[in-house]
């Protein structure tokens, strides 16, 4: 009985050790991206029958425990406007899903590589279109020591508000 005692005692500790220690792969990756991230999403935005080309990207990840909020905004160079931005709303389950608030659209970023600096992956937008992304972290600030009415976001914002206002 003392051997059973022992045996079991044993399996307990390392079951519970195990249960302890164990992290959450989601609120892993939320955590590494959270920041500012810029490169290229090879995105593209239709305007009076044409198709242009983002020129480069960038997208804030503010985060909470596996989801959060931020902004994305693509550069155009030969387009009629400068720049197309959007809040967004975000949550990792395996892969990262993405809300674009102001187009009310979804994109999903699968078999992706993320590391501190860098996130590489493929993007499946919501009518099923296939982009690849590459972007780098750009800056990490703590944001539980801000708030967002100390700077002007609205500025980038303007564009996409006037685009879904009329």
């Amino acid at each position: 009985m003392k051997r059973f005692t022992t045996i079991f005692t044993v399996m307990l500790m390392a079951a519970l050790s195990l249960s302890l220690v164990s992290c959450d792969e989601d609120a892993e990756v939320a955590a590494t991206l959270a920041g500012t991230w810029q490169g290229n999403v090879y995105a593209y935005s239709r305007y009076n029958g044409r198709e242009y080309r983002a020129a480069e990207s960038k997208v804030q990840f503010n985060s909470g425990y596996n989801s959060g909020d931020g902004y994305w905004i693509d550069y155009y160079n030969n387009a009629p406007y400068s720049y197309q931005a959007s809040h967004i709303t975000w949550y990792v389950r395996n892969t990262i899903y993405i809300h674009f608030e102001e187009d009310n659209t979804n994109v999903v970023i699968y078999n992706y590589t993320l590391s501190d600096d860098r996130l590489s992956g493929y993007i499946q937008t919501g009518n099923g279109q296939m982009l690849t992304i590459t972007l780098y972290h750009t800056y990490s600030p703590n944001w539980s020591s801000y708030t967002f009415d100390d700077y002007d976001y609205d500025s980038y914002y303007g564009y996409a508000k006037s685009r879904t206002s009329g």
